[in-house]
Formats: C-alpha cells, structure tokens, sequence
C-alpha cells in the first residue's frame, strides 16, 4: 500500500518535473527569438529582485535608455535608434528574463508543497534541490553572458554557447528524472538491447556536440554567410576554413569554420540517426521503446529540414526560432528513446 502511494506521488512529481521542462523549452524560443532581433543587449543593468518591473515612466524609460547608450551595440550599430527603437527591442529581452524568474516559482512552490507533504522520498530530495541550484546558477550565467556586451557590439559567443548549453544540462536533468519516476519499469524488447542503447547513447553525444557547435554559429552570426546548400559558395570546405592560428581557434572564432562544422556534424548525426533506426528493428521493439525510436527519426528528418531551410533563407527569425527549438526537441526525444531501452527493474 505504501509503495502505491509512492508511486502515485512519484507520478505527480513527475509531470510537475515535466511541466518545469516545457517552461524552459518556451524559454529556449523565446532567447531564440531576443538574439534573432538583436534584443539582448537592451537591459544592461541586473536586479534579481526589482527586474520584476519594466520602466513605468518617461523618467524610467530614460535612464534604461541611457544605460544602453553607453555600450558598443548602440554607438558601433544602432546610433541613430531613439527611445521608441530602444522600447522596440527592450519587450524581447524583459520577457526573457521575467520568464526565467517565473520558471523559478514553478519549480520553488510545488517543491516546497511536496516536501512538506512529505510525498517526495529521500533520494529524490537532493536531486530536486540540485535542479533548483542550477537553475539559480543559469541565471547568473546568463547575466555573465549579457555583460560581454559592454566589451564589444556582440556577445561572446563562449558565453553564449555555455548559456545555451547549461539550459540543455538543466533541461536534460529534469527530463530523466522524470521520464524514470514516470515509467520506473519498461518492457522494450524479448532480447537484450544493451548493444542498441549504448548506440543510442552514443548518438545523443553527437546530438549534444551538435548543439553545441550551434551555439557557436549563433554567437559568431555564422548563419547569415554561405547561404548555400550543400556546397558552401561551390566548395565543399569553405576557402576561409582556415584563418587563426593556433588551428583550433577556427573551431570557435572563425564563421566559415564553424558553420562547415555544424553543417557536418548535423549531417552524421541524421546519417547515424538513421543507422540506429534500422539498427533497432533487429531487437524487434515492443511499446514505448519502438514509439520513442520512430519519433527519434521523424525528429531528425524535420530538425534537418528545418536546418537547411533556415540557412538557405537567410535566417529568419521564424525559422531560426523554430530550428532552435526545434533542437531542443530532438534532444528530448533521445533522451526519452535512452531511457525507454534502459534495463527493466
């Protein structure tokens, strides 16, 4: 009786968990959306408390103004914007940052009521109150991201790729424990699918290395240059691939570079995604396992799709939303055919 009760509470945890990750998947398109309209620089100040409330007068306005003014963005690219451009690009970066502060209380107020109702078993705590940590942590990262603009027109693209990243982490962390709170036992297949879930596992990696080499096209603006597909400008390696020396910098400084490498790597992760597919039908999938992997394939084809558009039109901010969210995702999908091929307790 007790363990169906647990059970039952753990279900409830499990779908709050499940709710906080699609918070922060909304948070991932909206910051998708402030760095595609060049919103993110507009708050130059941070209030963890008062950041709550937006300007409220022509005063307050002024003086948000004035601290834009003061930083390479404004007089390196927009130093004809008046107060009502500035008003323009400040509503993206406010909603970003209310909606972060909001994903707190999500998370903080059923914890405190499920803790004190005593519904969440002990090794569950500390996992819970780590998730809340590093959301608290992300927060200061992302500040930490923002004030790279007082250095230069842009944001360092190796703060924003850790910004973007430790969402994923976040993000990713939430998701598993939930997925095994929700389905504590799974029956994928009559035989042993070790060798598919370590492949599997594998193809998360890459996944994962994908992401991240994304974020470096977004922080260097990668994607608006060799606006061409498959060939970048006639060749299949850019000319400019190398620039920087030592070489490895090109990994992350250089546009042509960055983009080849993401272009790349988006291309073996839909090769390999399709080889772990056909892979699978070996193991005969039953369930949940066999739903998780077609949905891992259909994913794939439609985030690639989306890639590929997204690059050939110049990068829309529609489009670029929708391919970032669209990572997130196919993220999501892994880690869900992961768990489903995990041994049965």
């Amino acid at each position: 009786m007790i363990d169906n009760q647990q059970s039952q509470y753990d279900r409830q945890i499990a779908f709050w968990l499940i709710f906080v990750c699609v918070t922060v998947f909304i948070m991932l398109v909206i910051g998708g959306a402030t760095r595609l309209t060049h919103s993110g620089l507009s708050m130059m100040t941070w209030d963890p408390l008062m950041g709550w409330i937006p300007p409220l007068t022509e005063a307050a306005w002024l003086e948000s103004f004035a601290h834009y003014k003061k930083i390479p963005e404004f007089y390196e690219l927009n130093p004809d914007m008046d107060l009502e451009g500035y008003k323009g690009i400040f509503l993206l970066e406010y909603v970003h940052r209310v909606w972060g502060r909001l994903i707190g209380v999500f998370f903080l107020l059923p914890f405190l009521y499920f803790l004190f109702a005593g519904k969440i078993s002990k090794p569950l705590i500390p996992k819970l109150a780590f998730m809340f940590v590093l959301g608290g942590m992300q927060g200061v990262l992302g500040w930490y991201m923002v004030s790279s603009g007082f250095d230069g027109p842009f944001v360092s693209q190796y703060r924003l790729t850790a910004h973007l990243m430790a969402a994923f982490a976040i993000f990713a962390y939430m998701f598993w424990v939930a997925i095994g709170l929700l389905y504590p036992r799974n029956e994928a297949s009559l035989y042993d699918v070790t060798p598919l879930r370590k492949a599997m596992a594998w193809l998360t990696l890459l996944i994962t290395i994908t992401i991240a080499a994304g974020g470096f096209v977004a922080g260097l603006k990668a994607g608006f240059v060799y606006n061409t597909f498959p060939l970048m400008d006639g060749h299949f390696i850019p000319e400019g691939y190398v620039l920087f020396e030592p070489f490895y910098r090109n990994f992350f400084d250089n546009m042509a570079a960055v983009q080849f490498n993401h272009r790349l790597l988006a291309e073996f992760v839909l090769l390999a995604l399709i080889g772990v597919w056909f892979y699978a039908r070996r193991f005969e999938l039953v369930g949940r396992a066999r739903t998780a992997m077609n949905l891992l394939l259909l994913m794939g084809i439609i985030q690639f799709s989306l890639g590929v558009a997204t690059l050939l039109l110049g990068v829309p901010v529609a489009l670029g939303v929708a391919h970032q969210g669209g990572a997130m995702l196919l993220f999501a999908v892994s880690l869900y055919a992961l768990s489903m091929l995990r041994s049965t307790d």
